[in-house]
């Protein structure tokens, strides 16, 4: 499990607690660069809050990804490469989640909006457009503007 105790992250497995009946035990390439990232955003205010924890976990049950399967991968994400994905909608997606990562907090620091910035650079956005883009992600999420709309909105 993870717990935030004092502002620091302590990590610790529960091997009985783990689900011996999981049947995916798996999580793509993709998606562990997805959770990697949205770990890093949370990260990235010197501030790991228990709503930033939280909100990961959903992340993950949203997917039907158990808890403990979060929990190895942060226990040990240096044996992964990042994978961008590849589909417009999918990059849309997963910057959304990490405006949400912000948001779970509702403080937004100048490193958060320069970390989601950086990360629709790697998505491969175009410069021009990085601004516009974070802005748009960040105050649809404070409006509580649903993914699907994002998206539909953005492909129109």
């Amino acid at each position: 499990m993870i717990h935030v105790v004092n502002g620091e992250l302590e990590m610790a497995v529960n091997a009985t607690n783990t689900n011996k009946h999981m049947k995916n035990d798996t999580i793509s390439a993709e998606l562990k660069s997805h959770f990697l990232r949205l770990y890093k955003m949370a990260l990235s205010d010197d501030n790991f809050d228990v709503l930033e924890l939280n909100m990961l976990y959903h992340f993950a049950e949203e997917r039907g990804i158990p808890k403990s399967e979060i929990q190895k991968l942060l226990l040990n994400p240096v044996h992964h490469e990042s994978s961008i994905p590849e589909s417009l909608d999918k990059r849309i997606e997963y910057l959304y989640d990490l405006a949400r990562m912000i948001w779970a907090d509702e403080i937004i620091t100048e490193d958060e909006r320069n970390t989601l910035k950086k990360y629709c650079v790697k998505f491969e956005f175009l410069d021009e457009n990085i601004d516009t883009l974070s802005e748009y992600l960040l105050d649809c999420v404070k409006e509580g503007v649903s993914k699907e709309d994002i998206i539909n909105h953005i492909n129109n």
